[in-house]
């Protein structure tokens, strides 16, 4: 896809507040940089990266605003002046959530069902899937079949609900729903 056109499309589809056409648009170009990606993905935030092809998506994925994929590391050239980088795939399981403001460094694989936890900074694999991982550097919480005990009482379901719909359905129909710490 040519950037040019991709960038007049996407100021257009900003302005409209086209929000759906929008993320298509964007999944279209991340593909034709070599992104992978599967199906059912959601993402707020950029998937570019200075290799964009070592980027890899499965399925049903979601991820998160300020989410930062990094896939180099050029610190080795304060060690070794005959190096550039070092590169690592980044590659995202199945049934994946990625929080706000978390960073994936290079090399780090997430298997299926892996739930991370907002402002993490995932620096090492978390391949054998089915866990919450939170922290700096991430490490696990616990496992979905946990978290999921967990937080059963506070689930809502506001899919598909306006803006004032589910401002008016948190406020007045939730109150022993609401989660607290």
């Amino acid at each position: 896809m040519n950037t040019i056109v991709y960038l007049i499309k996407k100021k257009l589809l900003k302005i409209l507040g086209d929000t759906e056409k929008l993320m298509k648009l964007d999944l279209l170009y991340y593909k034709s940089l070599g992104v992978e990606i599967g199906n059912n993905v959601r993402f707020f935030s950029p998937l570019i990266t200075s290799e964009p092809y070592l980027l890899k998506f499965g399925n049903n994925i979601t991820i998160s605003t300020n989410v930062t994929f990094i896939t180099h590391d050029n610190s080795v050239t304060k060690i070794r002046e005959d190096s550039t980088d070092v590169f690592g795939e980044i590659v995202v399981g199945n049934n994946c959530f990625i929080g706000h403001g978390s960073i994936i460094l290079p090399g780090v694989t997430l298997g299926d069902n892996v739930i991370v936890g907002a402002g993490s900074v995932v620096t090492k694999s978390f391949k054998h899937g089915n866990v919450i991982v939170a922290g700096n550097p991430a490490k696990i919480i616990c496992s979905t079949e946990d978290y999921e005990k967990k937080i059963s009482p506070f689930l809502q379901n506001t899919r598909g609900m306006s803006f004032e719909d589910k401002k008016n359905y948190i406020l007045g129909n939730t109150s022993g729903k609401l989660l607290r710490k």
